[in-house]
């Protein structure tokens, strides 16, 4: 039970750094630029997961802090986890080829009164938090 206790720890603090890091951290020119072409989508895109990641990186240590039993290669791996699978998430393609080719092509295309991609994208992002803060304790325990 005590790992249980450990992995809903590491969940909630990766979901904190992830609202931080997605929703302040991230500028408004990483945010229109992070899915383009060429060296500026990679620039931005490569900021954008350094700012993210530097909050995750906060609230683990947070966490070692508070007295967790983190170790670095854990959360090495979970954050790595972490950075492939938010980069390739918002490239933007994905999330709309998953509502689409799960019979959810009207979502995929709303604007209003719901965000229908802002909202796959952050739910998909959710589920990649969870598996990264079972990367985090299982590597590392």
């Amino acid at each position: 039970m005590a790992e249980a206790a450990v992995i809903a720890a590491v969940f909630c603090a990766l979901f904190a750094g992830h609202h931080v890091g997605d929703h302040v951290a991230q500028t408004d020119w990483q945010a229109k630029h992070k899915a383009g072409p060429g060296w500026l989508g990679v620039r931005a895109m490569a900021g954008h997961l350094l700012g993210y990641h530097a909050c995750m990186v906060a609230a683990l240590l947070g966490l070692v802090a508070a007295g967790v039993p983190l170790t670095f290669q854990g959360c090495a791996v979970g954050l790595v986890f972490s950075a492939v699978t938010h980069g390739f998430l918002d490239r933007r393609w994905p999330v709309r080829w998953i509502l689409e080719h799960t019979g959810s092509r009207a979502f995929a295309a709303s604007q209003t009164p719901l965000h229908g991609p802002y909202l796959a994208d952050q739910s998909l992002h959710i589920v990649c938090l969870f598996v990264a803060a079972l990367l985090v304790v299982g590597v590392g325990g």
